[in-house]
Order: C-alpha cells, then structure tokens, then sequence
C-alpha cells in the first residue's frame, strides 16, 4: 500500500559529451530531423536545456532557445519537450516543463512560446494546464508532415507569477 520506493526524477544539463542522449530521444520522440543549429542553440541554452531521467534511465528532455527581442528583452523559445511514451504520465514533461518557467521567473523572463502540430491535442492540453495560450496559427509551417499547420503557443510570465 504504497510503501514502495519512490523513483525519482532528476534533471541534468545538455553538454558536448552528453548531447548524443538528446540526438537519440529525438529521433525517438519527433517526426522532424534536426540540423546542427538546433543543437548549436540547445547547447548554448545552458540551463534552458535539460535531460530527464527515471530512476537513472533518461527518458525525456526539453530544449530551448533564447531570442532577444526589441529593446535587449529575452524570450524562450520551447524547441523540443518529449518524454518517451513508457514513461508519459508519471511527471517527467512537468518537471522539465516547470524548470525553465522558474528560470524564466527568476532571470525575469516575461515570454515563452513554442509551435505545436495542430492535431496534438495532447501537447496542446499539456501546455493549456501550464496557463499556455494559443496565440496564432501558421499554415504550411511544417514540412514532409500532416497536417502541416501548428499553433503558436505563448505565456506571459508576470513578476506575481514569479514570487509563487
């Protein structure tokens, strides 16, 4: 009656010597291939970019990119949030997912967005539960899958979020 050991999930950051995990989970995870800029960008994320493992088995990942805007400001952008099918459900995605909206909280990043197929309903309702918000909708923004359209998804990240 749940006396059983509680598995732990841990985070780990993207490096040189480790970055082939991330290569192997998307490939796995995404119908995209990524090019070198993706992980030129996941790399140079630093903290915004993480592995995650169960019980020491890395089972998901997030990567992310940091855009400046007009006027010096940065905004993330969400590349890629996957978690192996096996292991969804248990935790893994929120862990990643709330590690970079602390981030953004603490450096005092106001914006996160990132672009969604639009028949995942699943990622879509994910993001939803995390006060994402559809912001736009883009036609033809895939290639070589269907349906090619993805949604925009965005949170606006306010200093009374941060102090939660």
């Amino acid at each position: 009656m749940g006396l059983g050991r509680e598995v732990a999930i841990s985070l780990d950051g993207v490096r040189d010597k480790n970055v082939m995990q991330l290569k192997k989970l998307n490939t796995v995870l995404f119908q995209i291939r990524y090019n070198e800029k993706y992980y030129v960008d996941a790399l140079a994320s630093g903290e915004f970019t993480k592995l995650a493992y169960y019980s020491d088995i890395c089972v998901g990942a997030i990567a992310c990119r940091l855009e400046k805007k007009e006027g010096g400001s940065f905004r993330v952008y969400i590349m890629t949030l996957g978690v192996l099918a096996p292991y969804r459900g248990l935790g893994v995605g929120t862990r990643l997912l709330n590690h970079v909206l602390d981030l953004c909280s603490k450096q005092n990043i106001s914006e996160i967005h990132l672009h969604v197929q639009t028949n995942n309903e699943d990622a879509v309702n994910f993001y939803k539960k995390f006060g994402f918000e559809i912001t736009d909708t883009i036609q033809n923004y895939y290639t070589n899958i269907t349906p090619p359209d993805c949604y925009v998804l965005t949170k606006f990240i306010t200093q009374s979020q941060a102090k939660k």
